[in-house]
């Protein structure tokens, strides 16, 4: 297995790639953001970082199903008025970036929806099939990486 190890300021996560050794056989990705800060009066530095938790979160669940979806924590997705959030892509399919995620009811929901979007062939997954949490939270949806431009 492939280690992504972006640091995340809360400690080493260590976030692996759970597709296997065939990077390949990976259908997508979820980027998961580690450095948003949410309010907390509750904690003595009034803020967490959800994404953290939600990252470990994913990257434990996916281990134990043997899935074909990448967790990678990355520093920033700036959208930091919205934590938690993360971002799903794949190979020559549409990104898409969701924010204001609860990391505790999140994790069964993005991983069923990244297996919807796995298995699509351009990452598009119809309205109606979309889980609520991921209607209601998207931030952004940006078109797939092109590798070759035509001419002008």
């Amino acid at each position: 297995m492939a280690a992504s190890h972006e640091p995340s300021g809360e400690g080493d996560l260590s976030v692996l790639d759970r597709s296997g050794a065939d990077p390949a056989v990976t259908t997508c990705t979820l980027h998961v953001c580690t450095t948003c800060r949410r309010a907390r009066a509750d904690l003595p530095d009034g803020y967490d970082k959800p994404g953290a938790a939600l990252a470990a979160a994913l990257a434990a669940r996916i281990e134990g199903l043997g899935t074909a979806i990448a967790v990678e924590a990355v520093e920033c997705l700036s959208v930091c008025k919205r934590p938690c959030t993360v971002a799903l892509s794949g190979e020559g399919k549409w990104t898409y970036v969701y924010g204001d995620l609860d990391p505790q009811d999140a994790v069964e929901t993005l991983i069923a929806f990244a297996g919807q979007y796995g298995a699509s062939p351009d990452g598009v997954v119809p309205w109606r099939e979309r889980p609520e949490i991921i209607r209601k939270s998207v931030v952004a949806r940006i078109p797939p990486l092109s590798t070759a431009r035509p001419a002008r």
